[in-house]
């Protein structure tokens, strides 16, 4: 991590701490670390752990996306983000059966966001139609997918790909006996 990325993930803690009106003895009892490591993480004289820095977040009772969404590289160099598949991080969505995510990179780029996941989906899995504030882009890994839409459906094979705005309701149905594996892309635009 660079410098300023350090600096920045430790304001963001300390502003989040003082706009929820949690003290630094709270904020260390609910995240299970001491009061003085959460002090020395506000004021940039130690670099936490990974599983650290996630625990003082939920202890914050922030998602995650939203603490990181501010918290980006202010250098003009390019980055490059390797992610193995072991670390990918598993999650779930309500009202979804049988939806298996993993979140392989989810990156801030200037006046957006990219959230980068792979969907495994029984061949049971149902949810209702949703929407989302972002395009989607679907890359079929393996399987048979149904994208079903409010005016149509579109079936997809393994290598076929899709890219829609969110805000249209849809839900996808593995129309397959074997679990469907897709590859799926968010790009959720940044409003000022």
């Amino acid at each position: 991590m660079e410098e300023d990325i350090i600096i920045q993930i430790s304001n963001h803690i300390k502003e989040k701490r003082r706009e929820k009106n949690i003290t630094v003895q709270e904020l260390a009892a609910r995240a299970n670390v001491s009061k003085g490591l959460i002090s020395q993480i506000e004021n940039s004289r130690t670099v936490p752990s990974l599983i650290v820095l996630i625990d003082i977040i939920k202890a914050l009772e922030i998602d995650l996306n939203i603490f990181f969404k501010d918290i980006h590289n202010k250098s003009k160099q390019p980055v490059i983000l390797v992610k193995r598949k072991n670390e990918y991080e598993h999650f779930e969505k309500e009202h979804a059966t049988g939806f298996h995510y993993q979140r392989v990179f989810t990156q801030f780029i200037t006046q957006s966001t990219v959230d980068i996941v792979i969907l495994e989906l029984e061949p049971d899995a149902s949810r209702p139609m949703v929407e989302t504030e972002a395009f989607e882009y679907k890359y079929l890994l393996s399987g048979q997918v149904d994208y079903m839409f409010e005016e149509q459906t579109i079936s997809l094979s393994q290598g076929d790909s899709l890219l829609f705005d969110g805000r249209i309701s849809h839900t996808p149905k593995n129309t397959g006996i074997k679990t469907a594996t897709m590859l799926v892309v968010y790009f959720f635009e940044e409003h000022k």
